[in-house]
């Protein structure tokens, strides 16, 4: 059976648990929209802190799990999670590039870049 753990590649290993959040994020934004009396002019707010979230935790993983250069592992992983992110603007909603992208892009990078070096200074404990 595949494994999360199993996966060598630190920078994949990292973009599947990013992703993972956020899927497990989003569920449970939708469950408290449809639930409580929360309204969707909050969700912006929601959605910020997932992806804060699930960007640091999967610099964290891919970090921890290569051991050195944590800037850059997780800097990668934001760079592929906000690829992925891009990729489905423009597929599924004809989203044009502007340079909020580019700056959505460099703060994905900076945040799993900041997991990523807070990864390695815990596993080499």
């Amino acid at each position: 059976m595949f494994k999360l753990n199993q996966l060598n590649n630190p920078v994949v290993a990292g973009t599947i648990y990013t992703l993972i959040i956020v899927l497990i994020g989003a569920l449970i934004t939708s469950l408290i929209l449809s639930f409580t009396s929360v309204k969707e002019t909050a969700l912006p707010s929601f959605i910020y802190l997932i992806n804060v979230l699930a960007l640091f935790i999967g610099g964290f993983v891919s970090g921890k799990k290569e051991g050195r250069k944590g800037w850059y592992y997780g800097g990668l992983v934001g760079l592929a999670y906000y690829l992925i992110v891009l990729l489905l603007l423009f597929l599924g909603f004809n989203t044009d590039l502007s340079i909020k992208h580019l700056y959505n892009l460099l703060g994905s990078f900076l945040i799993s870049a900041f997991g990523g070096i807070i990864g390695i200074n815990v596993s080499q404990r």
